[in-house]
């Protein structure tokens, strides 16, 4: 049975299980009826760790009901994201659209000096990640350059568009196709037969 649709400045609750762990997510229920979000306004997902939010049915459909007002209790505030700065990022969108998240096991309370000094702690924190995983990321570029990896498009080779151009006219000419079905043929694109034909030089 779906939850049903709460005045603003409803309670909600949200948690998430793994797949591989199916224990805790009554666990989390009893903590967020605990805490006064009404059974059936606690909406669910059990999905793998990494799974976008925007992929969780559970969490979707909770997320479009949140308005300003409302209040939304978590177990834990890794429960809203796959990573730090996605918890983040989420906490403080919502905190933006005027929606109160709370944290019972954390003690997360945005509403409190406490609460807002640990969202500063962890925005911090995600910051570093972030920094951290472009240097990873560039760390790795360089060595792969270094060993003589190219990155972008591969180079065209011109004797084989010339050839392409020349079977796409004989196709359109001799066979009577027209280009689109033409170009079809040799993996192409009108545009890409078009530009190429017009400049011989252009990568398509």
């Amino acid at each position: 049975m779906r939850p049903r649709q709460l005045r603003s400045g409803a309670r909600y609750g949200y948690t998430r299980t793994s797949t591989w762990d199916k224990r805790t997510g009554a666990l989390q229920r009893r903590a967020l009826i605990g805490a006064g979000v009404p059974e059936d306004q606690i909406w669910s997902d059990q999905v793998s760790a990494g799974k976008a939010a925007s992929s969780r049915p559970g969490w979707s459909a909770l997320e479009a009901r949140l308005r300003k007002g409302d209040e939304l209790v978590v177990w834990r505030i890794d429960r809203v994201g796959r990573s730090l700065v996605d918890v983040v990022m989420t906490v403080t969108d919502l905190i933006d659209r005027g929606v109160l998240v709370r944290s019972v096991s954390d003690g997360l309370d945005p509403s409190t000096p406490k609460g807002r000094l640990m969202l500063r702690i962890m925005s911090t924190l995600a910051d570093c990640e972030r920094e951290l995983t472009r240097e990873r990321v560039q760390t790795g570029l360089d060595a792969a350059k270094a060993r003589g990896v190219r990155f972008g498009r591969p180079e065209v080779d011109p004797d084989e568009m010339a050839r392409r151009v020349r079977t796409v006219e004989h196709l359109v000419g001799t066979e009577g196709m027209t280009v689109t079905q033409a170009v079809r043929m040799v993996a192409w694109s009108r545009a890409s037969y078009y530009r190429y034909r017009a400049s011989g030089r252009e990568d398509p």
